[in-house]
């Protein structure tokens, strides 16, 4: 029974077996029994590939490697080590971070002109069968990939991708020692504040204990 005057929005109980297309964010039985539903892919197991190592003067970036490691190896090939360019080359889940490498290392080295190409690459992964009976299989996919050149000589200025060396107030040169140095939180503000608040605890039990004493 509805009061006069009143408005009451009636909706309709959920069917917990169906799930409308539209509504992506739903709950349903069905949704869930489909993500747990075995898959005939649990029959394999992929092959790993054995790497082949990178050629000198080639870095290859990783969406798990620390940029700081890279720019120390850059500036020892470059500087240390007289190299005249390198190659950065990243794909997947790691062109942002190649892309940040760059942009660090031409603002820890001088005078390095940079040629950016990105393109796709088709990635062929092999799958073994774990029972017998079953064949091979083989899938293919594609996945973006970026190639950065530096150099300390000129490049073809009319290439795509071409980036002329920063102006040389905003690069910052610092020592290969310093760039291998691991970067943490400075300990100056930490180990006063830490030992301070020690020490108010401890003076605080002191007084608790000279009023029991009273």
């Amino acid at each position: 029974i509805l009061a006069q005057g009143s408005l009451v929005a009636f909706r309709p109980k959920r069917n917990p077996t169906h799930c409308p297309t539209t509504d992506v964010g739903a709950s349903c039985a069905h949704r869930v029994e489909r993500a747990y539903r075995p898959s005939a892919m649990d029959k394999y197991k992929l092959v790993k590939k054995e790497r082949q190592p990178a050629p000198e003067g080639e870095i290859r970036v990783t969406a798990v490697g620390r940029v700081a490691a890279y720019v120390s190896y850059i500036a020892k090939l470059l500087v240390d080590e007289g190299k005249d360019k390198v190659e950065i080359k990243a794909q997947g889940n790691a062109l942002a971070k190649a892309v940040t490498l760059a942009e660090v290392a031409k603002r820890r080295i001088k005078g390095l002109h940079q040629i950016t190409k990105v393109g796709s690459s088709e990635i062929e992964d092999e799958y073994e069968p774990l029972e017998e009976g079953l064949d091979k299989v083989v899938t293919k996919r594609f996945t973006s990939v970026v190639e950065i050149t530096l150099s300390k000589t000129a490049l073809d200025t009319s290439a795509l991708g071409y980036q002329a060396p920063l102006p040389e107030d905003q690069v910052k040169e610092v020592d290969l020692e310093e760039l291998s140095r691991p970067r943490g939180r400075k300990g100056g503000g930490k180990g006063p504040s830490k030992g301070k608040g020690k020490g108010d605890k401890g003076k605080g039990k002191g007084e608790k204990g000279k009023g029991k004493g009273e």
